[in-house]
């Protein structure tokens, strides 16, 4: 990569297969909900896997969203087209369709042999329809079909002694980042802090991620909502060879000083604090997407459909 000095490769694409989702999470990145709109069809997951196959260094391959089960075909046909092509495959899912044993079997089955994680949503934005505790049936379902399984979860944001997440949502318990639908409707229930101490991005190997965002327009997000490329216009080799961080304009202030450097480089008018480092980095890029539309893109990550 260009003047980057990066030693790890690209490892993992996390395909958003959709943003619309059936749930409206307070805590949600991308702001999925049911008016969003973008989703991929089978020919850009297509082209998406040969980019990854071109690079030679992908591994992972990960289909999320919003919900890709609401696109259960397209879903299916990509999981199994990626794991012909020779990656491990990952879903994640909020799990609203294991509305019984029998249905969530039924839903799981094409997926048997094809996945090598399932990560499922179950926290206190995503639970019981109906009376039935949905992530737990699916959970179950899934271990009948010797399928890897593991709860993802978001912790309400009072909790105390909740480590954040460094990349991907690990399994077990989260904090919140503050940042897409989160700074809006979270924030302000956590003590806020100086925005000038949020000199770094913990969150995110800006410099050398291991693993990007894809969305249905083709951009390529390090961070959700910053992007590096479009892989709809450019192969995904040269967008990578090309990716210089200290030259972007969001991601060289941000490894320069973090969030406040983004503040200061671009003179932007600014709160006294802040609830985290991705609330004030959040806030700053929704000021600067004029000056960069194709950088702070699409419009879906910074607001509702």
């Amino acid at each position: 990569m260009s003047g980057s000095g990066q030693s790890r490769p690209l490892t993992g694409l996390h395909l958003l297969l959709t943003y619309e989702c059936n749930y409206e999470c307070d805590h949600c990145f991308v702001w999925g909900g049911p008016s969003q709109t973008g989703t991929m069809s089978l020919e850009t997951i297509e082209h998406i896997l040969g980019e990854a196959r071109a690079l030679g260094t992908i591994e992972w391959i990960y289909f999320e969203g919003g919900e890709p089960f609401l696109y259960y075909d397209t879903l299916v046909s990509g999981v199994r087209r990626a794991r012909e092509s020779g990656f491990r495959v990952g879903i994640v899912t909020n799990a609203y369709w294991a509305t019984s044993e029998a249905e969530a079997e039924r839903q799981l089955q094409p997926f048997v042999g094809h996945i090598e994680d399932l990560s499922i949503s179950s926290d206190a934005y995503h639970g019981k329809k109906d009376g039935v505790t949905c992530p737990d049936v699916a959970r179950e379902a899934a271990r009948r079909l010797g399928m890897p399984v593991d709860f993802i979860s978001v912790a309400e944001p009072e909790a105390t002694g909740v480590a954040g997440s460094f990349g991907k949502l690990p399994a077990g318990e989260s904090a919140v980042l503050f940042r897409g639908r989160a700074a809006e409707r979270l924030a302000s229930r956590v003590a806020a802090k100086p925005w000038e101490q949020f000199d770094r991005c913990p969150w995110e190997d800006l410099r050398a991620p291991g693993r990007v965002h894809v969305d249905p327009f083709g951009y390529l997000h390090v961070c959700q909502g910053i992007c590096i490329g479009n892989l709809l216009q450019r192969p995904l080799p040269e967008i990578m060879n090309d990716y210089d961080p200290d030259e972007h304009p969001i991601v060289g202030p941000l490894l320069a000083g973090g969030p406040a450097e983004v503040v200061r480089r671009y003179g932007l008018p600014h709160e006294g604090r802040y609830a985290d480092h991705c609330h004030l980095c959040y806030s700053a890029r929704r000021q600067l997407r004029d000056r960069f539309p194709e950088v702070l893109a699409p419009d879906q990550m910074y607001g509702p459909g």
